[in-house]
């Protein structure tokens, strides 16, 4: 199951660009699929497109995209995903629960990421939004799913009491300095 969903956010020169963004809903796998300050029909239905392609190439296969019922979403977007087997679940009117994990994911990312960074332009958003969603998808912990990441398997427990004296932990700084990596130095 997926689900997907539009946010705003606003550059240093007052321009709003939104971005589009699908998360699944079993490995909490984010995936952001662009940034524009028009959504055009033609731009969202490429972006689902290229969606489509992602999940074949990584052999992820959905039955369900959950969306709401913004404007922003085309047609084209729910027939693409309708010839790929994909069945698209509208939200109820005013229902942000519906749509919940996908909010959640919204909420993460301002608070973790575009609240404390100033953008530029849209370049620098879209380089900023791949380094969290690196950031989210290989080294964030999940609590939920026991502390797993989407793309990288639990590590081993440490159970010599001896090791466990001598953590040798490297913090490494993404985004200059918004996001911290820590890793046992095995």
């Amino acid at each position: 199951m997926l689900a997907c969903d539009f946010f705003e956010t606003v550059t240093l020169s007052g321009a709003r660009m939104y971005v589009l963004a699908v998360i699944e809903h079993a490995t909490r796998r984010i995936r952001i699929l662009g940034a524009t300050a028009h959504p055009t029909a033609s731009w969202v239905t490429q972006a689902t497109r290229n969606l489509v392609m992602d999940l074949e190439d990584a052999g992820c296969r959905a039955r369900f995209l959950i969306r709401d019922r913004d404007g922003k979403f085309p047609a084209p977007f729910d027939t693409v995903l309708s010839d790929t087997g994909i069945e698209v679940v509208l939200s109820g009117v005013q229902t942000p629960r519906m749509n919940s994990i996908m909010e959640r994911w919204v909420q993460t990312c301002r608070r973790e990421l575009l609240d404390r960074t100033l953008i530029w332009n849209q370049r620098h958003l879209l380089h900023v939004l791949r380094e969290f969603e690196q950031f989210y998808n290989e080294h964030r912990p999940h609590q939920g799913m026991a502390n797993s990441r989407p793309l990288n398997p639990l590590p081993t427990p440490i159970a010599d009491p001896d090791k466990i004296t001598r953590l040798n932990i490297p913090r490494r700084d993404r985004l200059g300095g918004i996001l911290h990596e820590y890793e046992h130095a095995a």
